[in-house]
């Protein structure tokens, strides 16, 4: 059985952790009304919270998985105790309670009998039909026993690449990891952590980009509680003395409510209460919390219109704090949300925000994709889910999952899959810009137009020289807005290629991924820095007659630590996967034989080059102990954070050669560094002393 499935136990019990309804009822599916040994009974609870959602739906086809699922799983025990069962009917009434059709919860009834049992998934096909069978196959896990350390990673492709096809895949995975998380008690503190940092780094981003508010916000408490119980113990103190005080959130609503009552504006008024991950981020933003800062007003109404009726009043009659309006409902995010946002002073001098909604919106907004239920019958799509140019209408293949999925293929290498998916999902923002043609596309914010490039033209981008932005020209590093007209300029010469340059300004993983392919296949650009230009050689004076013939250089036949078995070679370590004692490399000849690039093995290049036929070199290690080497470490930011990681790499000897820090995201901070260390056996106990700085959460090799 998979460690994740079997290990939870006892829920976590942590003070000021929000108890929302969703695991109230979690409890009671799990016993029923009755006793313990008629866990039958505990369907009745899925069957009621699907029926408040689809009234007309079939109960039998629940009723038949479930006598599935409990036949196949019985004997089968969590680590609480707790009979197996237990796990796949929690999962299904969180899915139940957000909404989900009948497919969904059926599938997500088997979701693990294939994984953990006998049953196969040819069963599940001749019981259930084709879209159950593939929901299932595409939340199974792959076994360590084939993939080994790439089982993790390559199970994350196969469900997003099943998501492509059916978003309700993530769907499930997501309600999966929810109760997992919430019964991690039992658990090992370093395991506790290892699969906190997973659901913190790929799971509550795909969340957030599938709208899913309702499984993430609980998801990042739980994460926060298990990684950072410092700063939930102080927010979740800080939230029961705000419910002790007065209630200026409260009030507001009593006024915001007679204010629409008087102009004739049916409404909904109610008090949203922040989770503790967003009272934290509050906090450090603005240092001192105020009363009304623990939560927000929510409005609902029936229509469109009614919203912006609503601002209007509410404008009129309070005073608004105009740098706070948003409107999503005319633009609504990439992930489907929409609403209008406004902040107003009340009579007391309280600032309080204001979300405002229809009852349509509030429900896609907490529960996303699982909201529109099944997109493949009709008039399930909705009428904000316009489809990009090329792309499917419904929402299983929205812009950024269409991206995903484009460049994973040109990922073939786990651990390159692994951190490129993590930097893409923290990427939280979206632009969309338009093509000349027409045609829209949708980047991550802050994309240049090297990305832009490379999403409308593929490899063909490699030939590019500059764009035209708004009509104007533009170098390819220059930034895009959301709304800019951009225009990519190709060379004629088709055999012309990026610079190394380029990717200082690709955001993209697609554009980063073909930069990177083309320079390793002609490493003579990357010496030069000149696209299509071979490396120069700079001419030598003469030796005076009376002066001896020059001794060759040892560089030309070894650089740094590596030796190619060949005599009079030069030898490059390559800047894609900088190799360092002990690892396993190979080489490359390139300027006609004339020179050997070193690559690590498990380097995407190396699949590469041998697939058009390149023929390697043997490479081994030389004495020499000296390496170059490129990490990245991913923090949380705080003050001193630069200085004490620079502190910890002098005390390795190690000696800074560059080093870039990303703007901070959602208080994440990326460094990386391009480092010599005098010795490469000191690789290993460097990356420990960087991970040791407070703050630091991973400490990766490019």
């Amino acid at each position: 059985m998979s460690a994740e499935a079997t290990s939870p136990g006892a829920p976590i019990r942590r003070r000021g952790l929000p108890r929302i309804d969703l695991r109230r009822l979690g409890r009671a599916a799990l016993f029923g009304p009755v006793s313990r040994d008629r866990l039958s009974d505990a369907i009745a609870h899925v069957a009621e919270a699907h029926r408040a959602h689809h009234p007309d739906a079939d109960l039998a086809v629940l009723h038949r998985a479930y006598l599935l699922a409990e036949t196949s799983h019985r004997g089968q025990m969590r680590k609480s105790g707790e009979p197996y069962i237990t796990h796949p009917l929690a999962v299904t009434l969180i899915l139940a309670e957000l909404g989900a059709e009948t497919t969904t919860l059926t599938a997500s009834l088997l979701h693990d009998t294939v994984e953990d049992t006998e049953v196969t998934l040819d069963q599940v096909r001749e019981q259930f039909g084709e879209e159950v069978c593939y929901l299932v196959d595409g939340v199974t896990k792959l076994e360590k026993v084939d993939y080994g350390a790439a089982a993790e990673p390559e199970t994350f492709r196969k469900m997003l690449v099943a998501t492509g096809d059916d978003v309700r895949v993530m769907s499930i995975k997501l309600a999966d990891r929810l109760h997992n998380m919430r019964t991690l008690g039992v658990m090992r503190p370093e395991k506790q952590a290892r699969i906190a940092k997973v659901t913190r780094d790929v799971l509550i981003p795909l969340a957030e980009r599938l709208g899913v508010q309702a499984l993430k916000t609980e998801l990042e408490d739980l994460v926060f509680a298990i990684l950072h119980p410092e700063e939930y113990a102080r927010a979740s103190a800080l939230t029961e003395a705000a419910a002790e005080g007065p209630d200026p959130l409260g009030a507001m609503a009593v006024n915001v409510a007679a204010v629409l009552r008087e102009a004739d504006i049916s409404s909904e008024v109610l008090v949203r209460p922040r989770h503790l991950v967003s009272v934290h981020r509050v906090r450090m933003k603005r240092g001192e919390l105020r009363g009304s800062d623990f939560g927000r007003v929510l409005v609902l109404v029936g229509e469109d219109a009614d919203c912006y009726a609503v601002l209007g009043e509410l404008h009129t009659c309070f005073t608004p704090v105009i740098s706070e309006f948003k409107d999503f409902i005319a633009a609504p995010k990439f992930n489907l949300y929409q609403s209008l946002h406004t902040a107003v002073v009340g009579p007391d001098g309280e600032v309080a925000e204001v979300l405002i909604r229809t009852h349509r919106m509030h429900k896609v907004a907490e529960a996303g994709v699982v909201a529109l239920g099944n997109p493949y019958v009709p008039d399930a799509t909705p009428q904000t889910a316009e489809p990009a140019d090329g792309e499917r209408a419904d929402p299983t293949r929205p812009g950024w999952l269409s991206r995903l999925l484009q460049w994973q293929q040109s990922a073939p290498d786990p651990d390159t899959f692994w951190t490129t998916l993590r930097a893409d999902l923290a990427q939280d923002r979206e632009i969309t810009v338009f093509r000349t043609d027409g045609g829209m596309l949708g980047l991550p914010a802050g994309a240049s137009c090297v990305d832009a490039a490379y999403a409308q033209h593929g490899d063909a981008a490699h030939a590019c020289i500059g764009a035209r932005v708004n009509g104007r020209l533009a170098t390819l590093g220059t930034v895009l807005k959301d709304g800019d007209t951009v225009q990519p300029l190709l060379a004629e010469d088709a055999a012309s290629g990026p610079s190394p340059d380029w990717l200082d300004h690709a955001r993209t993983p697609a554009a980063r991924i073909a930069i990177t392919g083309w320079l390793d296949a002609h490493p003579q650009t990357a010496e030069t820095g000149q696209p299509g230009v071979p490396a120069r050689r700079d001419p030598q004076p003469a030796a005076p007659e009376s002066a001896p013939p020059a001794a060759p250089e040892p560089a030309r036949t070894r650089t740094a630590t590596a030796v190619a078995e060949r005599p009079d070679t030069a030898v490059r370590l390559a800047g894609c996967c900088t190799p360092v004692p002990p690892d396993e490399v190979t080489g490359f000849p390139v300027r006609g034989g004339a020179a050997v690039t070193v690559h690590r093995l498990e380097c995407p290049a190396v699949a590469r080059m041998e697939a058009v036929g390149r023929a390697p070199v043997a490479v081994s290690w030389g004495d020499e102990q000296a390496c170059r080497v490129t990490l990245v470490a991913e923090s949380f930011g705080r003050p001193r954070l630069l200085a004490d990681l620079t502190e910890a790499i002098a005390g390795a000897d190690a000696a800074v050669v560059s080093a870039t820090v990303e703007p901070p995201s959602e208080q994440r901070v990326r460094h990386t560094y391009t480092l010599r260390l005098p010795d490469a056996a000191g690789l290993p106990a460097l990356m420990r002393a960087m991970r040791e700085v407070p703050g630091v959460y991973d400490v990766s090799r490019v």
